[in-house]
């Protein structure tokens, strides 16, 4: 099996499980995925704290010298640090999926009569809840620290959701990250390897015209320019141009790679 069927699940001993009980076993791992920051009061830093350090700095490190004060960069930097924080949050989904192989939580998971993909679907959601938190977070600060929503009510809604978008289908390069890496340091490598270029090589913190001409040729093609215009243009109520169509064309072609390879992975695992 390469992925979910969209009607019916094998599970263990050639029973299968219909859609909508599919459907209920992913949202009951997705809620223990939730309820284990009450057990585990750290993982709320990596979600609330992180988020935090990285308005501040990024804000009043960096905003005098980029655009004259930090009110005014903030403005322009706000859609760029979500995107970055997005980004770095989908590998928690690899460690987390990473410690429950290692820990052999998978193994009694896959004991039990539900779907078997359920657990792993269901920590993507749980994680995808989290992005949302951490984003209504980072706005409610940046709003504090001068930044205006000039956008409509429709462009928050839609920013939101394509963000959420974006984030879902890098979190199957997290999936199988997670599973190939031996333990959570060597996903911490990957990780930070891949995003660390690709974020500041792109329009999340400074605009394009300001780099070298040899460098703006990878960076307007950089996904994570794509949606980082498209994120601010839809807050602030400017004009985005391809962005929003070039971030979901990224997102579908991520996914169309990342997804199988994942769910190959995952199943050569699960037998």
């Amino acid at each position: 099996m390469t992925g979910i069927n969209l009607t019916e699940t094998t599970i263990r001993g050639g029973n299968r499980v219909r859609v909508g009980a599919a459907l209920r076993q992913t949202a009951t791992m997705a809620w223990r995925s939730l309820i284990s920051v009450k057990h585990n009061p750290l993982e709320l830093v990596d979600y609330s704290i992180t988020p935090i350090m990285f308005v501040f700095l990024f804000t009043y490190v960096f905003g005098g010298q980029m655009a004259g004060s930090p009110q005014d960069y903030l403005q322009y930097a706000l859609a760029g640090i979500i995107v970055q924080n997005t980004l770095f949050m989908s590998m928690y989904t690899a460690m987390s999926l990473n410690a429950d192989l290692t820990k052999g939580v998978f193994d009694r998971l896959r004991s039990l009569p539900i779907a078997r993909a359920a657990p792993l679907y269901g920590r993507i959601a749980a994680d995808l809840a989290k992005q949302l938190w951490a984003m209504l977070l980072m706005i409610g600060l940046g709003t504090l620290l001068g930044f205006t929503l000039t956008g409509s009510a429709l462009g928050f809604l839609g920013a939101t959701l394509l963000l959420l978008t974006f984030a879902a289908a890098v979190s199957w390069t997290a999936v199988l990250i997670g599973m190939l890496a031996g333990d959570a340091e060597k996903v911490q490598v990957f990780a930070f390897t891949i995003i660390f270029p690709v974020t500041f090589t792109s329009s999340a913190f400074v605009r394009v015209e300001t780099m070298p001409g040899w460098l703006q040729a990878w960076v307007e093609i950089n996904p994570v320019t794509h949606l980082s215009d498209a994120f601010r243009g839809l807050l602030l109520g400017t004009p985005v141009g391809s962005s929003v169509t070039w971030s979901l064309v990224w997102a579908a072609g991520i996914t169309a790679v990342f997804m199988p390879l994942a769910m190959r992975v995952y199943n050569s695992r699960s037998r």
